[in-house]
């Protein structure tokens, strides 16, 4: 009967979790919440962000928890060598909504192929520590830039 009861618990918990609008640690979430303000003039001022959320497919919201960070000057956002879901909605919509701290910014997706913006992302990536992983060395990268729409 314990176990019930923990087993329930549990499941109560994740439904709560799963029924908030954002994504919550590894889970995706839907549609994000804040206020939409226009992206700024200098990123810079707010990095380093770490930690953002992005959502994806306007048409039917999926968000995740994905590192970001400023590479000259632009945030971008790395999915390593794996096209995810989030990747694919993008490359049928490249219109995302980017959440740091409260608030949002509507961009633009764009992926990110030359030789030299790859190295220029890998460094900086680097530069987190031993258990990132080198999108340079990769056969297939997927890294976006985040522009303002």
């Amino acid at each position: 009967m314990r176990n019930a009861s923990r087993v329930c618990a549990l499941g109560c918990a994740l439904l709560i979790v799963t029924g908030c609008s954002g994504p919550w640690l590894l889970l995706p979430g839907g549609a994000l919440e804040g206020e939409v303000v226009s992206a700024p003039a200098d990123w810079a001022s707010l990095a380093p962000f770490g930690t953002v959320q992005l959502e994806t497919d306007p048409e039917d919201p999926y968000s995740v928890n994905i590192a970001g960070m400023l590479v000259e000057g632009v945030p971008q956002i790395n999915a390593g060598d794996t096209e995810t879901r989030w990747v694919e909605n993008m490359n049928a919509n490249p219109d995302v909504r980017l959440r740091i701290h409260d608030a949002i910014y509507e961009l633009r997706a764009s992926r990110v192929l030359e030789t030299r913006a790859i190295a220029a992302f890998g460094e900086e990536w680097m530069k987190q520590g031993s258990w990132a992983r080198d999108p340079t060395q990769f056969e297939e990268v997927w890294i976006y830039r985040l522009d303002p729409r």
